[in-house]
């Protein structure tokens, strides 16, 4: 048996029950937990809560670490353990319901907490670079009547950037949408696509295939 694979399950929708984002991340962690035969699973439901950026997180991160107060430090702890799951995950998995063309505030708002200069990226004389390498993304995306990556699509292409950003560019989009139009359709669609990737695609890491 290969060591487990751990994975990074993040959901955003604010819909806690008849979400389509997340029923198809639960399909998705479940394939990968069949094809890799343990996996390590780490949850974050940003619905639940997460802080935004203000003054004092600004003040605080900008402040050389040996130089902040308790008060910073502390500021700063809820990001620094969103950094730390980023970095300990190899798989991302990532449900991401368009919102008024765009992804939900509290994504935006983990995306603001985890791109840190000098822990998830740097910046050096050809611009910043991504710190977070050999790391495998899923992005689940679901929408009502936006087409992923159509002209008004502004949530897949900010996904990726953000992701890229960090130094995460192995990336695949898992399509469910235009819901209202498409209907069971789209959904059908998606599950076809998770087993495509998950079971005919190359391995996230070939240690981490069952015996």
């Amino acid at each position: 048996m290969g060591k487990a694979l751990k994975i990074l399950r993040i959901d955003s929708s604010g819909r806690q029950h008849g979400s389509s984002s997340r029923a198809l991340t639960d399909e998705l962690v479940a394939a990968l937990a069949d094809r890799y035969g343990q996996v390590q699973l780490v949850k974050r439901d940003l619905a639940e809560s997460i802080p935004h950026v203000d003054q004092a997180w600004i003040e605080a991160n900008f402040t050389p670490e040996e130089n902040r107060s308790d008060s910073q430090s502390k500021v700063l702890s809820f990001s620094d353990l969103l950094v730390a799951e980023l970095k300990e995950a190899e798989v991302l998995v990532i449900g991401v319901p368009i919102y008024n063309f765009g992804v939900p505030a509290a994504l935006k708002a983990w995306v603001d907490m985890i791109a840190r200069a000098r822990l998830t990226f740097a910046y050096t004389e050809n611009g910043p670079v991504g710190l977070l390498r050999e790391k495998k993304a899923f992005i689940v995306v679901a929408s009502g009547g936006v087409g992923v990556d159509s002209p008004v699509d502004f949530a897949t292409p900010y996904m990726r950037q953000a992701l890229k950003f960090v130094g995460i560019t192995d990336i695949e989009v898992i399509v469910a949408d235009q819901q209202n139009i498409r209907g069971e359709e789209s959904v059908s669609a998606a599950r076809a696509q998770i087993a495509n990737s998950v079971y005919t695609s190359q391995p996230v890491r070939s240690s981490h295939l069952a015996a």
